[in-house]
Protein backbone atom coordinates (compact mmCIF):
# COMPACT_ATOMS: atom_id res chain seq x y z
CA UNK A 1 0.00 0.00 0.00
CA UNK A 2 1.67 3.51 -0.69
CA UNK A 3 1.34 6.78 1.51
CA UNK A 4 -1.31 8.99 1.19
CA UNK A 5 -1.64 12.50 2.24
CA UNK A 6 -4.94 13.96 3.50
CA UNK A 7 -6.45 17.00 1.30
CA UNK A 8 -9.21 19.35 2.21
CA UNK A 9 -10.33 21.52 -0.64
CA UNK A 10 -12.56 24.39 1.04
CA UNK A 11 -14.36 27.64 -0.16
CA UNK A 12 -17.06 30.25 1.13
CA UNK A 13 -19.67 27.93 -0.23
CA UNK A 14 -17.95 24.86 2.04
CA UNK A 15 -16.19 22.04 1.66
CA UNK A 16 -15.79 20.35 -1.48
CA UNK A 17 -13.19 17.85 -0.95
CA UNK A 18 -11.85 15.82 2.11
CA UNK A 19 -10.20 12.68 1.29
CA UNK A 20 -7.06 10.87 0.72
CA UNK A 21 -4.45 11.18 -2.19
CA UNK A 22 -1.24 9.67 -3.52
CA UNK A 23 -0.14 13.18 -5.02
CA UNK A 24 -1.74 16.79 -5.26
CA UNK A 25 -0.99 19.00 -7.95
CA UNK A 26 -1.55 22.91 -7.28
CA UNK A 27 -1.38 26.49 -9.26
CA UNK A 28 0.61 28.19 -6.67
CA UNK A 29 1.63 31.56 -7.76
CA UNK A 30 4.83 30.58 -8.51
CA UNK A 31 4.37 27.59 -10.76
CA UNK A 32 2.45 24.42 -10.54
CA UNK A 33 3.80 22.29 -7.40
CA UNK A 34 3.79 18.86 -6.85
CA UNK A 35 2.86 17.37 -3.54
CA UNK A 36 3.55 14.15 -2.15
CA UNK A 37 2.95 12.61 2.01
CA UNK A 38 5.39 14.11 4.34
CA UNK A 39 6.14 16.95 2.12
CA UNK A 40 8.06 20.21 3.79
CA UNK A 41 5.72 22.61 5.51
CA UNK A 42 4.66 25.50 3.49
CA UNK A 43 2.31 28.15 2.60
CA UNK A 44 1.69 29.48 -0.69
CA UNK A 45 -1.10 32.23 -2.57
CA UNK A 46 -2.72 30.05 -5.37
CA UNK A 47 -4.16 31.08 -8.69
CA UNK A 48 -6.74 30.51 -10.70
CA UNK A 49 -6.43 26.69 -12.22
CA UNK A 50 -6.81 22.77 -12.26
CA UNK A 51 -6.35 21.09 -8.71
CA UNK A 52 -5.60 17.84 -9.18
CA UNK A 53 -5.44 14.87 -6.54
CA UNK A 54 -4.41 11.09 -7.58
CA UNK A 55 -4.77 8.00 -5.73
CA UNK A 56 -3.24 5.25 -8.02
CA UNK A 57 -4.74 5.36 -11.25
CA UNK A 58 -7.86 7.86 -10.29
CA UNK A 59 -7.73 11.57 -10.61
CA UNK A 60 -10.04 13.93 -9.55
CA UNK A 61 -9.48 17.43 -11.10
CA UNK A 62 -11.03 20.55 -9.17
CA UNK A 63 -11.32 23.90 -10.50
CA UNK A 64 -10.27 27.03 -7.92
CA UNK A 65 -10.24 30.60 -9.35
CA UNK A 66 -7.44 31.61 -6.10
CA UNK A 67 -6.67 31.31 -2.25
CA UNK A 68 -4.32 29.88 -0.19
CA UNK A 69 -2.76 26.53 -0.21
CA UNK A 70 -1.25 25.07 3.20
CA UNK A 71 0.60 22.01 3.06
CA UNK A 72 1.89 19.83 6.22
CA UNK A 73 3.46 16.56 6.44
CA UNK A 74 0.41 15.01 6.70
CA UNK A 75 -2.47 17.21 5.11
CA UNK A 76 -2.72 19.53 2.35
CA UNK A 77 -5.46 22.34 2.90
CA UNK A 78 -6.46 24.39 -0.09
CA UNK A 79 -8.46 27.30 0.75
CA UNK A 80 -9.89 28.74 -2.37
CA UNK A 81 -12.08 32.00 -3.31
CA UNK A 82 -14.32 29.84 -5.35
CA UNK A 83 -13.78 26.30 -6.03
CA UNK A 84 -15.77 23.93 -8.41
CA UNK A 85 -15.53 19.69 -9.35
CA UNK A 86 -14.12 20.22 -13.09
CA UNK A 87 -16.91 18.39 -14.54
CA UNK A 88 -19.40 21.06 -13.06
CA UNK A 89 -17.30 23.59 -15.56
CA UNK A 90 -19.41 25.14 -18.16
CA UNK A 91 -16.93 25.59 -21.23
CA UNK A 92 -19.84 27.82 -23.10
CA UNK A 93 -20.13 30.52 -19.59
CA UNK A 94 -16.73 30.27 -19.62
CA UNK A 95 -16.34 31.00 -23.99
CA UNK A 96 -18.99 33.70 -23.35
CA UNK A 97 -17.25 35.38 -20.07
CA UNK A 98 -13.90 35.37 -21.67
CA UNK A 99 -15.35 37.08 -24.88
CA UNK A 100 -17.01 39.56 -22.52
CA UNK A 101 -13.91 40.38 -20.67
CA UNK A 102 -11.89 40.65 -24.13
CA UNK A 103 -14.83 43.34 -24.96
CA UNK A 104 -14.41 45.31 -21.98
CA UNK A 105 -10.30 45.33 -22.34
CA UNK A 106 -10.91 47.33 -25.49
CA UNK A 107 -13.62 49.59 -24.25
CA UNK A 108 -12.17 50.37 -20.81
CA UNK A 109 -12.85 53.75 -19.31
CA UNK A 110 -10.74 53.63 -16.08
CA UNK A 111 -7.84 51.61 -14.20
CA UNK A 112 -10.37 50.19 -12.33
CA UNK A 113 -13.20 48.56 -15.33
CA UNK A 114 -9.40 47.19 -16.95
CA UNK A 115 -8.49 45.99 -13.58
CA UNK A 116 -11.72 43.95 -13.56
CA UNK A 117 -11.84 43.08 -16.61
CA UNK A 118 -8.74 41.53 -16.75
CA UNK A 119 -9.27 39.50 -13.59
CA UNK A 120 -12.89 37.99 -14.81
CA UNK A 121 -10.53 37.45 -18.54
CA UNK A 122 -7.87 35.51 -16.74
CA UNK A 123 -10.67 33.26 -14.38
CA UNK A 124 -12.24 32.61 -18.27
CA UNK A 125 -9.20 31.34 -19.45
CA UNK A 126 -8.34 29.51 -16.26
CA UNK A 127 -11.87 27.44 -16.66
CA UNK A 128 -11.09 26.60 -20.23
CA UNK A 129 -7.38 25.25 -19.87
CA UNK A 130 -8.88 23.49 -17.04
CA UNK A 131 -11.36 22.16 -19.25
CA UNK A 132 -8.57 21.29 -22.09
CA UNK A 133 -6.22 19.82 -19.45
CA UNK A 134 -8.80 17.22 -18.50
CA UNK A 135 -10.42 16.22 -22.19
CA UNK A 136 -6.44 15.79 -22.86
CA UNK A 137 -6.30 13.39 -19.64
CA UNK A 138 -9.10 11.29 -20.74
CA UNK A 139 -8.07 10.95 -24.43
CA UNK A 140 -5.01 9.94 -23.38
Amino acid sequence: MSMTIHVDIVSAEGELFSGQGEMVYVPAKMGEVGIAPRHTPFVSPIKAGDVRVTNGSNVEHFYVSGGMLEVQPHVVTILADTALRAHDLDEAAAEEAKRRAEDALENQRSDFEYARAKAELAEAVAQLRTIQKIRKNQKG
